[in-house]
């Protein structure tokens, strides 16, 4: 299988290591994030113990977001229905998963899991999923089955939710949080998905080239990218992990990647996601009008 999105790659211009402003040398960290390659560049004399603070940050993330740690607080509502007392960042997490799922006309749609856990169990005895089984796993999801509240989040029996398709985006902007309160510019975090603050210490963008051709500078704002043959449940590499959740099968691969640059990665994040189920342009450019009018700006290139 191939490995999940790693279709952003900084160009040999930005990750140098050569000299910056006041004789500093670009500091490159390199961790994980929700399983996906991490790396924060910033120019500063203290950087390694600021990239510790972030890698701190990062951690203490997962603990909210990850699939994998027993613990989370993800895993623990997954797995009882109820979370009381929920972590601030998951409510947020999920009421912007909420306003994406809105605004993408239920395309982009958090309650798959139960979803991805059937085609990935079905993908290891070698076979796709039965229509019956696809069905009756359907019944348990759908976002009015989401209830958000400070005092506590629910889900109705039997649902799980995946925010695999925004969170990364998020723990990006809150490092992004982090570092600009601590009065840092000019640093370029990727946790998957890109955030910038400001551009290159030694000045001018940060220079991004995308898989599918193409290139463009990246300044005080963030970007992602999705395709739906990224990772696949198949050795023939023809089902694609990202899930139509209105007939619970892999979308169909209409474009090779979708990127979205917008002033937040969680966005950028969610709305690459669900560009990748969009029919035709008209259809983007109807995400797009949405998260305009929402003060949520964003751009497309396919």
């Amino acid at each position: 299988m191939l490995t999940r999105r790693r279709f952003l790659a900084i160009s040999a211009a930005a990750v140098g290591m050569a000299p910056v402003a006041r004789a500093e040398t670009l500091h490159v960290w390199q961790g994980t994030a929700l399983g996906a390659r991490a790396t924060i560049r910033l120019a500063h004399p203290e950087a390694q113990a600021i990239t510790a603070r972030a890698m701190a940050e990062i951690d203490r993330l997962e603990n909210v977001f990850s699939l994998y740690r027993e613990g989370s607080a993800l895993s623990r509502l997954n797995a009882e229905g109820r979370l009381a007392a929920p972590p601030f960042e998951l409510l947020q997490c999920l009421s912007l998963a909420g306003t994406v799922h809105e605004a993408t006309g239920g395309l982009f749609d958090a309650t798959v899991q139960p979803l991805w856990a059937l085609h990935a169990e079905a993908a290891v005895e070698g076979r796709a999923p039965s229509e019956d089984e696809v069905a009756g796993t359907m019944a348990r999801t759908g976002w009015r089955g989401v209830g958000l509240d400070s005092g506590a989040i629910t889900l109705r029996p039997g649902m799980a939710i995946t925010l695999n398709g925004i969170a990364q985006g998020y723990i990006a902007d809150r490092v992004a949080a982090l570092l600009s309160g601590e009065g840092l510019t000019d640093v370029l975090i990727d946790t998957g998905e890109l955030r910038a603050l400001g551009g290159q210490p030694q000045g001018g963008d940060w220079p991004v080239q995308l898989a599918g051709g193409g290139s463009l500078g990246l300044r005080g704002r963030a970007l992602a990218t999705s395709a739906p043959l990224g990772t696949v449940f198949d050795r023939e590499g023809r089902l694609g992990h990202i899930l139509d959740p209105r007939i619970g099968r892999p979308v169909a691969p209409r474009w090779q990647s979708v990127s979205v640059s917008a002033p937040s990665a969680a966005v950028a994040d969610a709305l690459s996601t669900a560009a990748c189920l969009a029919e035709d342009r008209n259809r983007l450019s109807e995400m797009i009008s949405f998260f305009q009018s929402a003060r949520l700006e964003a751009a497309v290139e396919v």
